[in-house]
């Protein structure tokens, strides 16, 4: 029941961004980053972790999840080193999903073929 569940979720949220990407004039670009800056403030009020607990990896993967993660890092860092940890929380709590994405990004560069964009 809980890949049901994951499932649902995650698909909801992907909706959700499909249909603001579809009938509205936001950006991708702008959908996705609204979708970090959302997981921050459900997260920061509350919300979002009893979520990511019922759903699983259907909340903590979509881009909510990783706006959730920097809030939880920022605030776990805040409480072990104070003040500083506005700066280093988050990066330091995404810090592997952060290195993947650049890692890959670099090798399909390299396996890839460019192409001019015209």
């Amino acid at each position: 029941m809980q890949y049901f569940w994951a499932f649902v979720v995650g698909g909801l949220i992907c909706v959700v961004g499909q249909l603001l990407i579809d009938l509205t004039a936001l950006t991708p670009a702008r959908v996705l980053t609204g979708y970090v800056v959302a997981g921050v403030v459900l997260s920061a009020i509350g919300w979002y972790a009893p979520l990511a607990e019922f759903a699983g990896c259907g909340a903590t993967v979509p881009l909510l999840g990783f706006g959730h993660l920097l809030a939880k890092g920022v605030k776990t860092a805040i409480e072990e080193e104070g003040a500083i940890g506005i700066l280093t929380g988050g990066l330091t709590a995404a810090a592997a999903g952060i290195t993947t994405s650049l890692v890959c990004g670099v090798v399909c560069s390299w396996v890839g073929k460019s192409h001019d964009q015209n």
